[in-house]
Formats: C-alpha cells, sequence, structure tokens
C-alpha cells in the first residue's frame, strides 16, 4: 500500500503540472469568441459539458474574470440544489404509500439537502466577501492581509466539499431500497446532478485561486486543498491526466 504522505505528494505535484501547463503565457489574448473563456475553464472540471451548458449564458458578464466565474458557478449549484429540495419534498408529500425504506430516504434526503444548501451558501457569502482578493488596491476594504484571505479560501472550499458530502449521503440512503423503486428512480438523477453541479463549482474554485494573480496563491494553500478534498482530487487529476494523454486527433 502506497504511504498516505508518498500519495499527497504525488496529487500535490500532479496538480501544479495540470495547471501551469494549462496556464495561457501573460498579456495573450486567447479568447475571441465570448464562450471562449468559459469553454477553456470547463475543461479543467470532471463534467465539462455540464459546465459549459450551464454557465455559456454568464460569460458577457464573466467576461474573463475566473473569480466571476467560480461565483456564478457557486450560484448555479445552489440554485439547482434548492430545485432538487424542492422536487424532493413535493415527493415525499406526494407518495404517501411508497415502502417504508423509500419513505425514510425521502425524509433523510429532505434534512441532508437542507444542510446543502447552507453549505452552498455560506460558500457563496465567503466567496462575495473575497471581493478584489488579497492585497488589492488601496485603502480600507479594498483588499485583505494575507491570513484573512487565506481563512476565506478555506471557507469557500470546505463549506462546498461539505455540500458534495451531504448530497452523496442523500444517495447512500438509498442504498436499502429496491433498485427498481419509482422513487429512486426519480430522485437518483436529481442529486447526481447536484453533486455534478457542486463538483464543478470547486473545481473552478481551483483554478481561481492558482490563475488569480491578484492572490498570494501559496503552495501551504494547495496543500491544504489536496488534503481536505483527496478522494474528490483525484478523480479530477485522473481525468486531466488522460484528456492530456489521448492522441490529437490528425
Amino acid at each position: 500500500m502506497e504511504n498516505p504522505t508518498t500519495v499527497l505528494l504525488l496529487l500535490f505535484s500532479s496538480l501544479l503540472l495540470i495547471y501551469h501547463h494549462q496556464a495561457p503565457a501573460a498579456g495573450a489574448t486567447l479568447y475571441t469568441a465570448p464562450g471562449d473563456f468559459i469553454r477553456s475553464s470547463c475543461n479543467v472540471t470532471l463534467y465539462p459539458e455540464l459546465c459549459y451548458t450551464s454557465l455559456a449564458g454568464y460569460a458577457s458578464a464573466v467576461k474573463q474574470d475566473p473569480g466571476h466565474l467560480a461565483l456564478v458557478a457557486i450560484r448555479v449549484s445552489l440554485s439547482h440544489a434548492r430545485q432538487t429540495a424542492s422536487y424532493i419534498s413535493n415527493l415525499k408529500n406526494s407518495s404517501p404509500s411508497v415502502d417504508p425504506a423509500a419513505a425514510s430516504a425521502l425524509r433523510d434526503c429532505c434534512s441532508t439537502f437542507g444542510d446543502a444548501i447552507y453549505q452552498i451558501r455560506g460558500s457563496l457569502t465567503q466567496m462575495r466577501k473575497l471581493g478584489r482578493g488579497y492585497g488589492s488596491g488601496s485603502g480600507s476594504g479594498s483588499g485583505y492581509g494575507y491570513e484573512a484571505w487565506r481563512f476565506q479560501v478555506s471557507n469557500v472550499q470546505t463549506w462546498m466539499s461539505a455540500a458534495m458530502t451531504y448530497e452523496e449521503t442523500c444517495l447512500d440512503g438509498f442504498d436499502d431500497v429496491d433498485e427498481g423503486s419509482t422513487v429512486k428512480s426519480e430522485v437518483f438523477p436529481w442529486v447526481v446532478e447536484d453533486k455534478e453541479f457542486a463538483s464543478n463549482a470547486l473545481a473552478l474554485i481551483l483554478e481561481k485561486l492558482i490563475h488569480d494573480t491578484k492572490s498570494p496563491f501559496s503552495c501551504e494553500v494547495l496543500f491544504t486543498y489536496v488534503v481536505c478534498n483527496i478522494e474528490y482530487l483525484s478523480r479530477l487529476v485522473s481525468s486531466r491526466l488522460l484528456k492530456q494523454l489521448k492522441p490529437s486527433a490528425s
């Protein structure tokens, strides 16, 4: 079995290599169409097509700002989570005759989605508080000292990761429900898509941290991020490496 420290270091190094490889040269103009920046940014996520289709409509507002894009991605995740919570609540109230296991899973999902929404709202609030980032501008309120900035960034990451955990808990509650259950087949697509929205937002938060030149992005912050999100990032790194190793069409 691999040493946990070795795994962390390999994952940490892979992230640095992937994002360094993707970083555009300073002053380069790579994005001509309004959606090009979003398309490129979404390529770092696990679900790039869902990312692009859900965010392309905000291209004119986002422009080429990674921080604004991450903020919008969190908003989209929150909006979809609220829709799912409403759908599950309505399903629970309109399905009084479902089997006990499915009824229990629906009740648990209502509770866990309330927690997920709370976490995403917290992440959104912290992302807004980051404002113009660390040390930007001059005068009171124009930026953060490093410690304050790091605290805000940690909260954004932690709360979005927690939301994904609550959404996964909702799915886990259906483990004892029969595979042929109508309730299970109706709920799963909603919750799975919620996890994908949250996953995309988390990836774009990471991209904002690495590419935002106004922030003092440090190895310490990235390593902390890796430790807190190791399972998710392992999948992300594997996905990105496979895409980069895939031969280009001639």
